[in-house]
């Protein structure tokens, strides 16, 4: 999964995008999401990655392209607590798919795309994700 937590410091908004992929996540894949971010919200990005070598990657790809309003932040190493995107992960896995067994890729893909979008119309529970990495809205 590849997946956002995002934040509208002037109008208080938090929308959370995604999105599910069935192989393992390469910088392509995260070039392409942040693309798809920057079409949908059309202010500055600023952007906080974890030091995952994909997402250096990924970063300095963007960098190179000269896309514009894009700032990179990088969160200190090895301190998933203060990602936020981490803590609706962790809510995806130990709460709506706790103890679940799927029959196939398909229906894990399926179930899990159902609790991510469940999630982004929960407006407390993403403010949670703010709070629980001790960051302030």
């Amino acid at each position: 999964m590849i997946g956002a937590v995002t934040l509208s410091p002037k109008r208080r908004r938090i929308s959370a995008p995604f999105q599910i992929h069935e192989q393992n996540i390469r910088a392509d894949d995260v070039v392409d999401f942040i693309k798809q971010l920057r079409k949908q919200f059309q202010h500055p990005l600023i952007i906080c990655l974890d030091r995952w070598p994909v997402h250096r990657s990924a970063a300095k790809r963007i960098a190179d392209s000269r896309m514009k309003h894009i700032e990179f932040e990088w969160l200190p190493p090895y301190s998933p607590e203060l990602n936020p995107v981490e803590a609706r992960w962790s809510n995806t896995k130990y709460s709506d798919l706790a103890n679940f067994v799927p029959d196939d890729v398909r229906q894990l893909k399926r179930s899990t795309r159902v609790s991510l979008k469940k999630q982004n119309h929960n407006h407390p529970l993403k403010q949670s994700f703010f709070k629980t990495a001790k960051l302030k809205l």
